[in-house]
């Protein structure tokens, strides 16, 4: 037979199943769009990341970095004159926070001189009138022009940032005509930023441009030496894939959650086509007798699944691509997550990524049809003409064999390390855990049915009958709500375990009455020790704990680690500890963080060094604790060490516990007045504990959202599920209207029916989303992000959540079969003789 013949027939299928094909569709697309916003705002994000790291960097071969607090600029006369150095060029770097206001602004101290050898794109342009010298004033901004828009001024207007606990007022006297659209940046002489900002004698970087010939990991080898501890060469891509690497995780996460919604649709896809192979089984049995090869009926079964997988792939990337278009509009590139605040990036249209995606829908679509496919092709046409097989045509007994041994699979790939920071085995997992429960849903359906009691009503009786002699049945109604089930059942596990976990943890590190800060731990503001002798002094203030926050850099390539000096005993007591040590040895203690533990293999009573000050000291890991505020890891040090061995009085915040009978409102008002206007915030900790859960549920808004339509999408698998079921089964309808039953009893029979076929999926989903939930705990997100939580299962909200799936399924079958019960019977049981 002509393919061009055969089109018309297959093809022509997919229109005339229109709910079933519809459903399948939808879930493709949702699977395809959300992965591909995901991609896509990712990509753009980055490229605007790299497009401002090549404007910050310019022509530098390397840079010099190290901790946020700098290192002593006496390092850039030591290289500045080494042979295999050609330009040097020190910087700046400090998040000013404007004063009065929550934003900051990236301000660079630049040497203007050594600046046009090396970065000349960041070089200053004066504003028409300013003064010639401006670029040396010890009060002269200039502004980005994205930042000036951003911040409402203009050239000659003043700009008012905060130092330390004071206000620094700066003239805006030009901008940086190169650092393009989006980046928001500003460029001051060097020797005023360290002036202004109490920076005297440090600095932040080196840009440097190597001696021509010189390859940069030859003068790397030549000059690390001459660093100091804590202080690394990186060539100036490495910025990029820190940055990549940090939201990496996050990206990859969301990316499996599309995949999930992904592998959703391929199994409506596998319930139409099993419906459709019922339905048109003497269509097949004539096509087979007139000539049709079994290899040409399996090819043009799973050309159906391919053409709704095509489809879907292709309106899955546009819709994708206009949910990436709404996220950057509204976040930037932000992703939800922090790691690339500050950018606009633009959306790009990509042929590469835009094909992979259309063919994972292609991919699903195939992967459905595939069993219903094998299955029609092997069955013989005298099979396919004999009346009342259906329950062979749509998987029999399934395979339980090969379920088990998918579900044995998951344990090990759940025991496979973490490959470059992303927890593969436990996506692995997650597959095989639904892939074996699929597999195992007509033994569970059976073993139901043998469950069941034996008496009652007729409809009853015929409804437990049919789940026991045909489970494929099951498969083909339940597969769908399964994977919606264990999606949303996993997911309500984590989200509840974490939530739980993280409001556990807030109450553990937020033991005071009230909070002081004078910006953000990584803004220009800070507490000197006058300031911090004035909280102390404050009256209605019982006892002050001060907390200074810093960075150290342990490995070249890798992202910084957070350093927090602040008050901490000897046994680690008032911190959300998982894991410590015997105290023993005379050096400074340390405690670290989850993340720490897993990225350094740092352990409990091990002794390590850490750069502090630029001298590299042995300190004792004398526990971890448990973090769920910096991905990278943190490290704690008590503040009186972390003072005598670097010499820093500075404080970033204060943890204020009242003295007994003191009003909160009244001591609030009196630790603000102790500085500027502006400049210092008090918060509750009610009040930050109670932002920091609706941050949380925030971020995890398009998680419930996507449960819902996974949720919405199963049902409506059942529904199209039992309306073919029913049309196939119209014989048998007219069969029991001849016995004496009536459409009454019929619905009722198909109620149960549906009930129990949703039931069996919600069983298998709870099950199957138990275990990935654990999977979502104790790998996916322990690999991803390093943290631990405790388990925290909410059986009331699953249980209802199970109950209403069953009622709402056994609706779905009544509606779904309301049009095969109106055929007359007679005519019905006719079409058998």
């Amino acid at each position: 037979m002509k393919a061009l013949t055969l089109a018309p027939v297959f093809l022509g299928s997919l229109a005339r199943r229109r709910m079933a094909t519809l459903f399948s569709l939808v879930a493709i697309v949702l699977g395809v769009a959300l992965g591909m916003a995901v991609q896509a705002v990712h990509e753009a994000a980055l490229s605007e990341f790299g497009r401002g790291l090549r404007t910050l960097v310019g022509e530098a071969d390397l840079q010099v970095i190290g901790a946020r607090g700098g290192f002593d600029e006496q390092l850039y006369a030591v290289l500045a004159a080494r042979p295999e150095v050609a330009e040097a060029s020190p910087l700046i770097e400090v998040e000013a926070k404007l004063a009065g206001r929550d934003e900051t602004l990236k301000l660079l101290g630049v040497d203007v001189f050594a600046l046009a050898r090396v970065s000349p794109l960041l070089l200053p342009r004066a504003a028409e009138g300013a003064d010639r010298f401006a670029t040396l004033s010890d009060d002269g901004i200039f502004v980005s022009a994205a930042a000036q828009a951003a911040l409402g001024i203009r050239p000659g207007e003043r700009l008012r940032v905060q130092a330390g606990a004071a206000e620094v007022e700066l003239r805006v006297v030009g901008d940086v005509p190169a650092a393009g659209e989006g980046r928001r940046l500003a460029v001051m002489d060097i020797a005023a930023v360290q002036a202004r900002f109490g920076t005297p004698g440090r600095i932040s970087r080196i840009d440097l441009r190597l001696a021509a010939g010189l390859a940069p990991q030859a003068a790397r080898d030549a000059l690390q030496a001459l660093l100091p501890a804590g202080v690394m060469l990186a060539v100036p891509e490495a910025a990029e894939d820190e940055a990549a690497n940090l939201s990496r995780a996050y990206r990859v996460n969301l990316t499996m959650l599309a995949a999930i919604a992904l592998l959703t649709g391929g199994f409506l896809v596998f319930s139409a086509q099993a419906l459709s192979v019922v339905r048109r089984r003497t269509e097949f049995a004539f096509l087979r007798a007139i000539g049709l090869a079994r290899m040409s009926l399996f090819g043009w079964l799973l050309a159906e699944g391919a053409v709704v997988g095509l489809a879907g792939g292709i309106l899955g990337t546009a819709l994708g691509y206009g949910l990436a278009w709404g996220a950057l509009a509204l976040l930037g590139g932000d992703l939800g997550a922090g790691y690339f605040s500050g950018l606009k990036p633009q959306l790009q249209f990509q042929p590469g990524m835009t094909a992979i995606y259309v063919g994972l829908g292609v991919l699903a679509g195939v992967a459905g049809a595939w069993l219903p496919a094998r299955e029609a092709a092997t069955v013989s046409p005298a099979r396919a003409l004999k009346a009342g097989d259906e329950a062979a045509l749509i998987g029999g007994h399934g395979r339980p064999a090969l379920g088990a041994l998918l579900l044995l699979a998951s344990l090990g790939a759940a025991r496979i390390a973490p490959l470059e920071g992303l927890p593969i085995g436990g996506y692995v997992a997650v597959a095989c855990l639904l892939a074996g429960s699929v597999m195992l849903l007509p033994l569970l359906a059976a073993g139901l049915a043998r469950l069941l009691p034996a008496g009652g009503p007729v409809p009853a009786r015929l409804a437990a009958a049919r789940l026991g002699a045909a489970p494929g049945h099951a498969v083909v109604a339940a597969a769908g709500v399964l994977a919606s089930v264990a999606l949303a059942a996993a997911m309500a596990i984590m989200v509840a375990s974490f939530r739980d976990s993280v409001d556990e943890w807030l109450g553990q590190v937020l033991p005071a009455d009230l909070y002081l800060r004078a910006g953000k731990s990584a803004s220009s503001g800070f507490l000197d020790e006058n300031l911090q002798a004035r909280i102390a002094a404050t009256p209605g203030v019982g006892e002050v704990s001060f907390t200074r926050y810093d960075s150290l850099r342990l490995k070249a390539g890798q992202a910084p680690v957070a350093l927090l000096a602040r008050p901490v005993a000897a046994d680690g007591s008032g911190l959300p500890l998982v894991g410590r040590a015997r105290p023993a040895g005379s050096e400074p203690a340390i405690w670290i963080s989850e993340a720490m533990q897993d990225l350094h293999g740092w352990q409990p009573g091990e002794r390590v060094v850490l750069p502090l000050a630029g001298q590299a000291l042995s300190v004792r890991v004398a526990g971890v604790w448990r973090d769920y505020a910096r991905q990278t890891g943190a490290v704690m040090i008590d503040l009186a060490d972390y003072r005598r061995l670097t010499g820093d009085r500075t404080a970033n915040d204060a943890a204020i516990f009242l003295a007994p009978g003191a009003v909160p409102g009244q001591v609030a008002e009196a630790l603000i007045a102790t500085a500027g206007p502006g400049v210092l915030e008090v918060s509750y900790p009610g009040e930050i504990r109670a932002l920091s859960l609706r941050i949380f549920d925030r971020t995890f808004a398009v998680t419930y959202l996507l449960e819902a339509v996974a949720v919405a999408i199963g049902l409506a698998g059942v529904a199209a599920s039992f309306a073919a079921l029913a049309a196939a089964r119209r014989r048998e309808f007219g069969m029991l209207r001849h016995l004496g039953l009536t459409r009454r009893q019929i619905g009722w029979m198909l109620a149960q029916e549906g009930a129990l076929a949703a039931g069996v999926g919600v069983v298998a989903g709870l099950l199957a989303g138990g275990a990935i939930g654990l999977v979502l705990i104790e790998v996916v997100n322990r690999q991803s992000f390093h943290w631990s939580m405790d388990l925290h299962v909410p059986w009331g909200s699953l249980a209802l959540f199970g109950v209403g799936l069953v009622a709402l399924g056994a609706l779905a079958a009544v509606l779904a079969g309301r049009q095969a019960m109106r055929q007359d019977a007679v005519l019905a049981v006719r079409e058998d003789w």
